[in-house]
């Protein structure tokens, strides 16, 4: 018979950390389209220091990774216009409240959050299908022959804020996280 061990402190918290910094930022976005420096830089210098205090060396390594692959993807996107600046440090904090394994898992949770938000309200705005469109060349234009690019006018392209999504990928990917034994299973 194989139990899942109680959860150890320190993932206690760092759940928690990650859950309140993300339902701040989903708030903060939502209403002035900005995620503040204030929420993230303070987790950026001090998750390292807690993995460290709790976990050594390997609790160091662990988070510093989650800040370098978790921060990585979304920083290329912001490089090329895709994302704000308040996202990716957002993303980084949480690879290193979370680390590496858990940032990627709320990542991918976010950008699924997201899809289904943007698909959802380009449906109501009655532009899903000209972004649709617009997805198209944007993804093929590098690869297409010249004559056969379209140049997209930025006024069309489409944003998304990103702060609850972010919030929804976290609670998911921590729900999912939680051993079997939290949840009575064995």
């Amino acid at each position: 018979m194989n139990s899942d061990p109680a959860m150890p402190l320190l993932t206690i918290v760092a759940y928690a950390v990650a859950a309140i910094i993300t339902l701040i930022a989903a708030v903060t976005d939502t209403r002035s389209q900005r995620i503040p420096n204030w929420l993230t830089f303070p987790v950026l210098l001090l998750a390292p220091v807690v993995h460290t205090v709790f976990a050594s060396w390997t609790g160091l390594m662990n988070s510093l990774l989650g800040i370098l692959v978790c921060g990585l993807l979304p920083y290329l996107a912001f490089r090329q216009g895709g994302m704000a600046g308040g996202d990716v440090k957002l993303f980084a904090a949480i690879g290193a409240v979370m680390g590496a394994a858990l940032g990627i898992q709320v990542e991918f949770y976010a950008v699924i959050a997201a899809g289904i938000l943007a698909l959802g309200q380009l449906a109501l705005r009655g532009k899903l299908l000209q972004t649709l469109g617009n997805t198209f060349y944007v993804a093929l234009n590098p690869v297409l022959p010249p004559k056969w690019r379209r140049r997209i006018a930025r006024e069309s392209m489409t944003r998304i804020r990103l702060g609850a999504p972010i919030f929804v990928g976290t609670v998911v990917a921590i729900l999912l996280g939680m051993p079997r034994s939290v949840w009575g299973l064995s």
